[in-house]
C-alpha cells in the first residue's frame, strides 16, 4: 500500500510538472507571437498630416486619397494620418511646426511660403495663369519644380503643387465690379505682400487673418469683402454673409505639400519611391477633382436666391489688370524677369 502511495504521488507529480510546462510553452509561443505583432508594429511609419481646410475640400480630399495611396502601395507599412481643420495646427502654426518637426506633412497656401521664400510671391500675381490647363503645366513643369527646390535650404522637402481653384471677389454690401467700387472697404486676406498691394491699388483696406478664423469674422461682420476659390465659398458657407460674388478668375489659390527635410532623409529608399509615386497620382487627382468641385458647386451657388453672381467681362477684367500693372513691375524690380518669363513661355 505504501508502494502505490508513493507511485501514485509520483504520478501526480509528473502529471502536475507535464501541465505546468504545457502552460509554460503555450505562454511563450503566446509571447513569441506578440512580440512578432510588436516588431512589425514597430517597423510601420506613421506620418501626420496637418492641414486647415475643410475634408470636403480640393486639398481636404487630396489629402486623404494620397493617404489611401499610400498605404496601398507601401503595403500598410507607412500609414499617413490627416488632421483637418486646423484641429491640429492652426494656420500660422503649422509651418512653424513642420520645421520643429512636430508634424511631418503640411500643404499651405503660396502666401504662407512667400514668408519664408520671397520669390514665391510670384504665384500671387493677379493674373498670372490664363485657365486650368495654364496652371497645370506650371505647377508639374520647369517653374514648379525650381520653386520647390527653393524649399530645401529651409529644412523643407517640396512634393508638389496642389490645387484648389482661381479665386472670385465677394461683397456684404454692393458687387465688386469696377475698381473704384473696392474704395474705402475693408477686405480679409490671407498674409501675402502681393495681396497685401493688390488691393491697395484698389483703395481698399486689407487686414491678413487666418483662414480658420474667417468665418466667425464674418459673423461678426469684421470685413467688407475677401477673395476666395468657389470650393471654399461653398463648403464654408461664406457666401452667406457676402452674398455678391464676382467671377473674376483673378488669383489662383494653390498649396505646396511639403514633408519635413530630416524625416524624409530618415525613410528607407524604397519607402521615399512609394510616396513619390502615390504624390504624383494624388496631384493628378486633385487637379482634375478641384476643376471638376469648384465648377459643380459654381452651380450650386447660382440656386441660392441669397447670391448674386457677376462675370467680369472681358473689357472689366482689362481695366482690372490695368490697376495690377504695378505688382508685376515691383516683382521684376525685386527679383528679375527670369521667372516670369519662363512661365509665359511654359504656359504657350
Amino acid at each position: 500500500m505504501g508502494k502505490l502511495w508513493k507511485l501514485w504521488v509520483l504520478l501526480l507529480m509528473i502529471g502536475i510538472g507535464l501541465v505546468a510546462w504545457n502552460v509554460s510553452r503555450q505562454a511563450d509561443q503566446e509571447r513569441i507571437v506578440y512580440d512578432d505583432e510588436q516588431k512589425g508594429l514597430q517597423k510601420q511609419i506613421i506620418i501626420y498630416f496637418s492641414h486647415v481646410v475643410a475634408e470636403n475640400t480640393p486639398k481636404g480630399l487630396a489629402a486623404q486619397k494620397f493617404a489611401e495611396l499610400v498605404e496601398q502601395k507601401t503595403n500598410g507599412r507607412v500609414k499617413v494620418e490627416v488632421f483637418a481643420n486646423g484641429s491640429l495646427y492652426s494656420d500660422g502654426e503649422e509651418l512653424d511646426a513642420l520645421l520643429r518637426g512636430d508634424v511631418q506633412m503640411i500643404a499651405p497656401s503660396f502666401s504662407k511660403v512667400t514668408e519664408l521664400i520671397p520669390e514665391w510671391q510670384v504665384l500671387d500675381l493677379p493674373f498670372l495663369f490664363r485657365d486650368d490647363d495654364d496652371v497645370r503645366r506650371v505647377f508639374t513643369g520647369k517653374v514648379g519644380a525650381e520653386l520647390l527646390g527653393m524649399l530645401e535650404e529651409k529644412g523643407i522637402k517640396g512634393l508638389a503643387f496642389w490645387s484648389n481653384g482661381f479665386k472670385q471677389m465677394m461683397g456684404t454690401t454692393r458687387p465688386l465690379i469696377e475698381p473704384d467700387d473696392f474704395r474705402g472697404l475693408r477686405f480679409r486676406i490671407m498674409p501675402s505682400e502681393v495681396i497685401d498691394k493688390q488691393f491697395r491699388l484698389l483703395g481698399g483696406e486689407p487686414v491678413a487673418v487666418s483662414f480658420d478664423h474667417v468665418y466667425r469674422a464674418l459673423e461678426q461682420h469684421e470685413f467688407d469683402g475677401q477673395e476666395n476659390t468657389i470650393s471654399n465659398i461653398y463648403s464654408k458657407g461664406f457666401y452667406k454673409f457676402q452674398p455678391y460674388i464676382t467671377i473674376s478668375n483673378h488669383g489662383y489659390l494653390g498649396y505646396a505639400v511639403m514633408m519635413n527635410r530630416s524625416f524624409w532623409d530618415s525613410l528607407p529608399k524604397e519607402i521615399q519611391q512609394k510616396i513619390a509615386e502615390a504624390m504624383t497620382e494624388a496631384t493628378q487627382w486633385n487637379l482634375r477633382q478641384s476643376k471638376a468641385q469648384n465648377e459643380r458647386e459654381l452651380q450650386q451657388l447660382k440656386q441660392q436666391k441669397s447670391v448674386q453672381l457677376y462675370l467680369l467681362s472681358e473689357e472689366e477684367r482689362k481695366r482690372w489688370e490695368q490697376k495690377f500693372a504695378p505688382l508685376y513691375k515691383e516683382f521684376t524690380r525685386q527679383f528679375g524677369s527670369r521667372m516670369l518669363n519662363e512661365i509665359k513661355e511654359f504656359r504657350e
